[in-house]
């Protein structure tokens, strides 16, 4: 494991490698979803194939990343994916965006090709909500805190009956202990993208994941998203809702590793 803390600016962000370290090693990119940070990944990287570097970073406002005054644009998350893929010599990677993971993914596989081989992007979409839901998503949190919305979060992350067990306490508890600034400037940067256009000009390798229970992104707004780029795979973890990394680490595991079998990853 090798931790860096790269500066882009005035902001410090943090990324992890874990596996194997050498920069020529086929490297696979994480990016997580909002109200969360890299720990998002934890169940999948034991069950990923040994060989692979695995690179993870927080965005802006998350986790261990600096939290800039809101509000942030996908400009600004996709600059900062860009520079911590060239700090460490991030060249022909699979990169895995889920949720605002995703619409960074679609951002820098637009921009820089050299860096991004091949694509999953995971319970996402070209363009999520409109700027009336994610502005009274920002109002609620400045006004009554992250505490307010948490269980409702809950509800559309996961299937009822994990939403409802212990399990879903730390996944909660990563939430409410999130950044207000950070959590609002990234909902500010959601609302303002729509990428349908970019990543409709996209052509490399592409697998699309939804979860079937998915509240945030459902099935076919995924699907929508995945079908913009010619060949690419479209898949649904059921019983899954819109992290189902978290809930059925296993099958997203079989699903990554299959994709980069076929892709020639691996």
């Amino acid at each position: 494991m090798r931790e860096h803390h790269i500066k882009r600016g005035d902001v410090t962000l943090y990324a992890r490698e874990d596996g194997n370290l050498d920069a020529s090693a086929p490297t696979i990119v994480f990016a997580n979803s909002l109200g969360t940070d890299m720990r998002l990944w934890d169940a999948v990287l034991p069950l990923l194939p040994e060989g692979l570097r695995i690179v993870r970073m927080d965005k802006r406002g998350h986790g261990k990343s600096d939290c800039p005054p809101a509000p942030y644009t996908m400009g600004m998350l996709v600059s900062d994916a860009e520079a911590i893929c060239d700090a460490l010599n991030v060249r022909d990677a699979l990169f895995v965006g889920l949720s605002i993971g995703g619409m960074i993914a679609q951002g820098l596989a637009v921009k820089r090709l050299d860096i991004i081989r091949s694509l999953v992007i995971s319970n996402t979409a070209a363009k999520i909500g409109s700027p009336k839901l994610w502005q009274e998503r920002i109002d609620a949190v400045l006004t009554k805190g992250i505490e307010s919305i948490a269980d409702n979060v809950m509800e559309r992350w996961f299937v009822k009956d994990f939403a409802k067990s212990e399990a879903v306490k730390p996944w909660r508890q990563l939430l409410v202990d999130t950044p207000i600034e950070g959590y609002t400037g990234c909902c500010a940067a959601i609302s303002g993208t729509d990428f349908y256009s970019p990543t409709s000009g996209l052509r490399l390798p592409t697998l699309g994941i939804a979860g079937s229970e998915d509240g945030s992104t459902p099935p076919d707004l995924v699907r929508e998203t995945v079908e913009l780029i010619p060949g690419s795979q479209f898949k649904i973890i059921r019983k899954a809702g819109h992290l189902p990394c978290a809930e059925k680490p296993q099958e997203y595991a079989d699903l990554l590793i299959e994709f980069m079998k076929a892709t020639g990853h691996v």
